[in-house]
């Protein structure tokens, strides 16, 4: 009997030959290359193996150079989906050791999530500016990760503006967030105004992908605290997709709504009202 439907798809990934033996060329190649980490006037930036094979990886993808089908990207995303799920047990266990440490940090890692405010105050009046109408609610009120998609999807649906915005910018994320988030994590490091503490705990932005590379820049350049960095950054992780996803709920997105309001009137001379711009008389 032929099993279709999510279950259909994933199983056809896991049988997808050509991209599993990519991935592993690409994981050698990768591994082989090793770390490394270049002195700039502005600090130093760490280059490191999962860095380099989303570079490598992207550049693979292109539709252009033929190398993928649009099945084996389908196939592809599927996998990074089941890969997840070992990499964020492999996140747990590097919570348990730092345990008391975590603790010691009192309410810092909660604290942390109020970050998600600076997100909208910075980026939504940035997205009505470039154009984008209510679009810039959903991308401007978060980095856009898997919670935030399935938050914006219950309370507005992918296919409306808000939708359309969480989208886009999820998609930019997945290209090249990891890579952005890994050279500013390296480069803000090398200056030594905060300390790797906090800045492993400000990896955890809520996606898997970009704390891992960002942890690994911080451990590349500081190995001998590398165990205490993947605690922080592990832990601080998993509580922004336990309390993140309550602060967008109830405190970021109100926030977002009120800021694209008040810039809507600056840019436009409107007023959002049910989702339409209404003339301010």
């Amino acid at each position: 009997m032929e099993v279709t439907g999510e279950v259909g798809d994933s199983l056809r990934a896991l049988k997808n030959f050509k991209v599993h033996v990519l991935a592993l060329v690409l994981t050698v190649l990768c591994e082989t290359l090793g770390g490394r980490v270049i002195a700039l006037p502005v600090g130093s930036i760490a280059f490191f193996p999962m860095l380099y094979a989303l570079v490598l990886g992207f550049v693979i993808g292109l539709p252009r150079l033929r190398v993928l089908g649009r099945v084996d990207r389908e196939d592809s995303g599927l996998l990074i989906d089941m890969a997840v799920m070992l990499l964020l047990a492999r996140c747990g266990t590097l919570v348990g050791p730092g345990f008391y440490k975590i603790i010691g940090s009192g309410p810092a890692l909660i604290l942390q999530e109020l970050g998600g405010i600076g997100t909208a105050i910075c980026a939504v009046p940035i997205a009505v500016w470039l154009g984008l109408r209510r679009e810039a609610i959903g991308a401007g009120h978060s980095v856009a990760r898997e919670g935030n998609v399935g938050l914006i999807s219950e309370l507005y649906g992918l296919s409306s503006p808000e939708g359309r915005g969480v989208m886009g910018v999820y998609v930019l994320g997945a290209v090249f967030g990891s890579v952005i988030i890994g050279l500013l994590a390296s480069a803000i490091a090398s200056w030594g105004l905060m300390s790797v503490e906090s800045l492993a705990m400000a990896s955890g932005v809520g996606s898997v992908g970009m704390a891992a590379a960002s942890v690994g820049a911080l451990q590349a350049l500081f190995p001998d605290k590398a165990e205490i960095i993947g605690a922080y950054g592990s832990a601080g992780s998993m509580l922004t997709g336990l309390v993140g996803l309550y602060a967008s709920l109830f405190l970021v997105l109100p926030v977002s709504e009120r800021i694209y309001g008040f810039c809507c009137g600056i840019r436009y001379g409107k007023k959002p009202e049910g989702g339409k711009e209404e003339a301010i008389s």
